[in-house]
C-alpha cells in the first residue's frame, strides 16, 4: 500500500531507524581496519606471502569500489530496506565463510563476498536515513550522528583487531560479525519501512561488469607482477586486459543513456581535480595502513595485539579531526584545506619513510597521527568540493562517485605499494627497507598531489543551479512492508 512520503518519518522510530543503519555502517567501516591488524597472524597461520595478503585486502575493496554505484541504484530502484537487508545478509553470511576459510584461496571468496554485502549495505543504510527525515535540518543532523557513530568503526578496528586475534587468532575478527548482523536482521525486519523511487535511473549493467573487470586485471597484474615477473606473458596480457577494458567502459559509459558514471560531470575542472585528489588520498591511506601492523610486528618485534594499538593514532586522529574538516572548508574554502590537509598527510608519511626498527614509539606515534590528521583535513572537504562541482539535484551521485575514486585508490594503492616492497626484496633488500620506500614514495606522491591540487582548485568555479539534472529527483514512494 503506498503512502505519501510525508509519512514516512512519522511511522517509523527515529532512534530504532539510527541504530539500524548506524550499526550496518559501523560494521563494514570496522571491517576495512580490522583486517589489518589481523595479517601477520594470516600469513603465519595460512603460510601465504605478501601476494596473498594483498588479495586478501584488495578483494574485498575492489568489489566496493566498483559496485558501490551501482548498489545505491538498486537501493532506490527495488527498495531500500530489502537491499539493505540483502547486503547485511550476505555481508554476515561472508563473515561466516572467511572465518572458517582453510586457505588464503577461501578467505579471498569470503572477502569477495563480503564486498558485494558492504556495496548493497553502505548506500541503503544512508538512503534509508535520508528518506525518513524529511525536514533538511532533522536530515543533516541524522546524517551527521551516522557518519560520526558509524566512524567509531574506523577507530574501534585496529584496537578490536589486535585484541581478538592475540586471544583466539584471525578467525575471531570475521566471527564479531555474525551477532551484530544476526540482530540487524531481526530488528531490521520488524522496525524498518521500505522506501523506493519509482524513477529511479536503470540498471548499468554492461558498465558495471566492465569496470570490475578493467580495475580487476589491473590489480591482477600489479599483484602478481612481483611475483610472476613484470614480462611474463600473463602480466603484460593482464596489463593489456585492463587497458582494452578500460577503454570500452569509456566508450560505453559515453553512449549510455544513463550511465553509472555520466562522463560529463568530469568536465567541470573542480569535479575532476576532486576526484584525482582522492584517488590518491585512498592509495596513500590505505596503501600505507596496509603496512602498519606489519611494520611493528615483523620490523619492530611488536605483538599482534601491541601492533594494533600502535597504529591506533591514524584512526584516533581521522575520528577525532574529521568532524572539523567540513567547516573549516566552510569557513576558509576547500583549497587551503584540502591543500594544508594533503601536504601533512604526505610530510607524515615521508617522516614513516625514516623509521627504523630501533627508533623508539615516542618517535613514531606523533608521524602516525600527522598522516591521520592530514587525510581528515582532505577527505570531507574533497567531498564537498565534488558535489559543489555539479548541479544541486546531483550532489548524492557526486557524492558515490568520490567514495568510489577513493575506493579504487585504495585497491590500487594496496597493489603498488605492494609491489614496490616485493621489488625491493627481489634486489636483495630487507623487508624494513622495503616498507621504508613504500612509506615514502606514498609521502611523495601525496605532497605532489597538494600542489597540483591547490594550484588547480584555485582556477575552479562550482556547478551554476540552472544546469539540467540528469537524473530523476521524483519523490520517494513508501510503502509498508
Amino acid at each position: 500500500m503506498a503512502a505519501s512520503p510525508a509519512t514516512a518519518g512519522s511511522r517509523s522510530n527515529p532512534a530504532v531507524l539510527l541504530t539500524v543503519t548506524c550499526l550496518g555502517q559501523f560494521m563494514v567501516l570496522l571491517d576495512n581496519t580490522i583486517v589489518g591488524a589481523a595479517l601477520p597472524d594470516m600469513q603465519h597461520r595460512l603460510h601465504t606471502e605478501l601476494t596473498g595478503l594483498q588479495w586478501i585486502v584488495d578483494a574485498y575493496v575492489l568489489l566496493v569500489a566498483m559496485l558501490l554505484l551501482t548498489g545505491g541504484v538498486f537501493a532506490d530502484r527495488f527498495g531500500r530496506k530489502r537491499v539493505y537487508l540483502t547486503g547485511v545478509a550476505v555481508f554476515t553470511a561472508a563473515s561466516l565463510v572467511c572465518s572458517i576459510a582453510p586457505s588464503v584461496g577461501w578467505l579471498i571468496a569470503g572477502r569477495i563476498l563480503q564486498g558485494i554485502g558492504a556495496a548493497a549495505l553502505a548506500p541503503a543504510s544512508l538512503a534509508l536515513l535520508a528518506a525518513a527525515y524529511l525536514v533538511p535540518q532533522e536530515r543533516v543532523k541524522a546524517i551527521g550522528l551516522w557518519a560520526g557513530l558509524s566512524g567509531i568503526g574506523l577507530a574501534a578496528g585496529p584496537v578490536a583487531g589486535g585484541v581478538l586475534t592475540d586471544a583466539f587468532g584471525w578467525p575471531a575478527i570475521f566471527l564479531v560479525n555474525l551477532p551484530i548482523g544476526a540482530l540487524l536482521l531481526l530488528v531490521g525486519l520488524r522496525t524498518l519501512e521500505e522506501t523506493r523511487n519509482p524513477n529511479a535511473p536503470a540498471l548499468d549493467i554492461p558498465g558495471t561488469v566492465l569496470s570490475v573487470l578493467a580495475v580487476g586485471a589491473l590489480t591482477y597484474g600489479l599483484i602478481e607482477g612481483g611475483a610472476r615477473g613484470w614480462t611474463a606473458p600473463v602480466i603484460l596480457g593482464s596489463f593489456t586486459a585492463g587497458a582494452l577494458l578500460l577503454a570500452a567502459f569509456i566508450a560505453v559509459e559515453a553512449r549510455r543513456r544513463a550511465p553509472m558514471l555520466p562522463l560529463r560531470l568530469f568536465r567541470q575542472r573542480l569535479f575532476t581535480v576532486s576526484n584525482t585528489a582522492m584517488v590518491v588520498v585512498g592509495f596513500a591511506l590505505m596503501g600505507s595502513s596496509f603496512f602498519f601492523s606489519q611494520f611493528f610486528v615483523y620490523v619492530q618485534g611488536s605483538s599482534i595485539l601491541r601492533a594494533g594499538l600502535q597504529t591506533l593514532p591514524v584512526s584516533l586522529a581521522m575520528v577525532l579531526v574529521s568532524p572539523y574538516a567540513g567547516r573549516l572548508a566552510a569557513r576558509y574554502g576547500f583549497r587551503i584545506v584540502v591543500t594544508i590537509g594533503l601536504a601533512l598527510a604526505g610530510l607524515g608519511l615521508m617522516a614513516l619513510g625514516a623509521v627504523h626498527a630501533d627508533t623508539g614509539y615516542g618517535n613514531v606515534w606523533w608521524r602516525l597521527a600527522i598522516v591521520g590528521t592530514g587525510f581528515a583535513l582532505t577527505m570531507s572537504p574533497l567531498t564537498g568540493a565534488a558535489i559543489q562541482a555539479v548541479s544541486p539535484q546531483e550532489g548524492g551521485l557526486a557524492s558515490g562517485i568520490s567514495t568510489t575514486t577513493r575506493q579504487i585508490g585504495a585497491v590500487l594503492g594496496v597493489a603498488v605499494l605492494g609491489a614496490i616492497v616485493r621489488s625491493r626484496q627481489s634486489g636483495g633488500a630487507s623487508f624494513e627497507s622495503g616498507l621504508n620506500s613504500a612509506f615514502f614514495a606514498a609521502g611523495v606522491v601525496t605532497l605532489a598531489t597538494a600542489v597540483f591540487t591547490g594550484l588547480w582548485l584555485a582556477k575552479s568555479k562550482p556547478a551554476k543551479d540552472t544546469e539540467a539534472p540528469q537524473r530523476s529527483t521524483a519523490p520517494d514512494v513508501v510503502t509498508t512492508s
